[in-house]
């Protein structure tokens, strides 16, 4: 009864395995040249400053606004996988639904657009 998970629970133990010795061997063959450059704080490319500057620390909302639609939208896709799988028994319905689906996603993103949410100047 318990055969058919076999092979999964070996890909378990391989996949653990190769985690922990990956792990484990890491420091013994890496390499070893350590400088001053690679030791120092690195932020996005950019050298960081010891005092934070007075009102130029702040990041602006254009990041964020663009992490949160990227977010937004691929939830959204992720509800076409279910459709995907199963379009042949859901017919005219099903087909309906998802081009309902599909068009108010495209309202939605042509609303972004027009409102200069993917804009980056």
């Amino acid at each position: 009864m318990l055969q058919g998970y076999l092979p999964l629970v070996l890909m378990f133990v391989l996949a653990a395995g190769f985690a922990v010795v990956s792990c484990a061997i890491a420091p013994l063959i890496g390499p070893r040249r350590y400088n001053r450059a690679k030791l120092d704080a690195y932020e996005c490319g950019i050298e960081p400053s010891p005092q934070p500057v007075v009102g130029a620390g702040r990041m602006p909302v254009a990041y964020y606004l663009t992490a949160m639609l990227f977010i937004l939208f691929d939830i959204e896709m992720v509800f076409l996988y279910p459709f995907a799988v199963t379009a042949d028994l859901l017919g005219l319905f099903g087909l309906v639904e998802i081009v309902l689906f599909i068009s108010t996603v495209g309202f939605a993103y042509i609303y972004v657009w027009r409102r200069g949410g993917l804009d980056w100047s």
